[in-house]
């Protein structure tokens, strides 16, 4: 059982008005960048056939729902702002819980920022009509960055409504390009049947090599399914409204991303298809012509502006929640009138633009990569120890098919963990520096705030 928690004055008070809604545009927004418009190449040049291209997608989306199922318990259970943090305190502590909040805020800045730099990027190629400098497209990131703080700063019904817009806006642009595509001729059936028979040809350890690959490409672009977990405390029904938004969001998310890879299938024939590095870019151009790979770039600026609004409006939640048990500085809870966590804001787009301004990402990619990786597992972890160390926890949604369930998913997180710390050992092991250092430093601080209290 953990430590009871000090309490904290309150310095702020997050609004109880989500609700589904918002919280399916959350894990619509999380989730779908621009992953998904490179992505099916690679699982088509991994896997060589439509059948099993298609089977790897589903496969990575039933793993992201059975992830949904388990945490949709912990999420209706302690509906508290924090994120991944909240089950980490609970489970095992102040210090794991101060390591996994410090871990998970990181990472959403690594992940803010590289967002950032490629919207930057891209309008700044659009605007000059030619190559942009370093510094074009870094000025118009921080530019992204301080607009959409801007927007949270009004309130969280702005924040949540601009997510509802960009979610369904981001949605569409993806139907209307599947649907387009389906209006093509099919793909050459003899290129298909020839793919086919290569494909049924690679038996063996190569397939299997290939498919798991492909399953690591595939599941990454399921990340951001948890979002809605973030905002726990704020929704006006948690108990109901999380799990359905969870899980909502993963089978919606599913069902585009089979409609997006059906659609690609659909124009372009496999050998083709594995060799495209912007498999939707060529099918567009397909519909288009040469303006197809500018209608490609808007819909994958639609796609990233969404999910630099669910981080910036997620990644501040974490700080409060830190703050409010005294693991952070008190200012980090205050909230204002609209139920925005004003410093905490601040601080996360501050340093988001700070590593914009750095400007090089080979090395904080690999070690965001690892450290997402291994947030899922600390979630897991906590729902296993607390139903054997907590039965009188309040339970309003339980998952489906404990125990087995969160052991099929604690082990797929277990293993994704350790490939990327075997593919990206340097990164990876710069990345658990990273977490030792926020340990260092929340030891200090908790020393410190215990060396405040009057002595009994």
């Amino acid at each position: 059982m953990s430590d009871p928690a000090p309490t904290a004055p309150q310095t702020g008070k997050l609004l109880s008005v989500l609700g589904v809604a918002f919280g399916l545009a959350g894990s619509v927004g999380g989730t779908i960048g621009a992953g998904i418009l490179r992505t099916p190449g690679l699982v088509a040049a991994q896997l060589h056939t439509p059948a099993l291209a298609l089977l790897a997608w589903l496969v990575g989306g039933l793993y992201a729902l059975l992830g949904a199922i388990c945490i949709a318990e912990l999420a209706a259970s302690m509906p508290r702002a924090g994120g991944w943090y909240v089950y980490a305190e609970q489970a095992f502590g102040r210090r794991a819980g101060w390591l996994v909040g410090w871990t998970d805020w990181l990472a959403h800045c690594i992940g803010l920022a590289w967002v950032a730099t490629t919207v930057g990027e891209l309008l700044a190629d659009w605007l000059t009509a030619e190559v942009a400098t370093n510094w074009q497209g870094r000025a118009l990131a921080l530019l992204v960055l301080a607009l959409f703080s801007a927007v949270q700063l009004l309130g969280v019904r702005a924040g949540g409504a601009s997510q509802e817009l960009l979610s369904l806006v981001k949605a569409v642009a993806f139907l209307s390009l599947a649907a387009a595509s389906f209006v093509l001729p099919a793909a050459d059936p003899v290129a298909s049947a020839a793919a086919d028979s290569a494909g049924l040809l690679n038996q063996g350890p190569a397939l299997a090599i290939g498919a798991v690959l492909a399953l690591q490409a595939v599941i990454t672009t399921f990340d951001g399914w948890a979002s809605p977990v973030y905002f726990a405390e704020e929704f006006s029904d948690p108990s109901r409204d999380l799990p359905r938004s969870l899980i909502g969001g993963v089978l919606a998310v599913l069902a585009l991303y089979l409609l997006i890879n059906a659609a690609l299938l659909h124009v372009l024939p496999m050998p083709i298809l594995s060799q495209a590095n912007l498999p939707a870019a060529d099918a567009a151009r397909s519909l288009l012509g040469q303006p197809g790979g500018q209608v490609i770039s808007a819909v994958a600026l639609i796609s990233l502006l969404g999910l630099i609004n669910t981080v910036v409006m997620a990644a501040p939640r974490i700080l409060f929640g830190l703050s409010r048990d005294q693991l952070m500085p008190a200012t980090l809870s205050g909230v204002n009138p609209g139920g925005t966590p004003t410093a905490a804001l601040v601080l996360t787009s501050g340093f988001a633009g700070l590593l914009v301004l750095a400007g090089s990402f080979d090395h904080l990619l690999g070690m965001g990569a690892f450290l997402y990786v291994g947030l899922p597992l600390s979630g897991i972890a906590a729902q296993l120890w607390l139903r054997r160390q907590q039965p009188e926890l309040p339970r309003p949604y339980l998952s489906w098919g404990y125990p087995l369930t969160p052991w099929l998913v604690g082990a797929g997180s277990l293993a994704f963990l350790i490939g990327a710390l075997v593919s990206d050992t340097a990164d990876s092991l710069l990345a658990l520096a990273l977490v030792g250092l926020g340990g260092l430093c929340g030891e200090i601080w908790q020393q410190r705030m215990r060396s405040k209290q009057p002595s009994a």
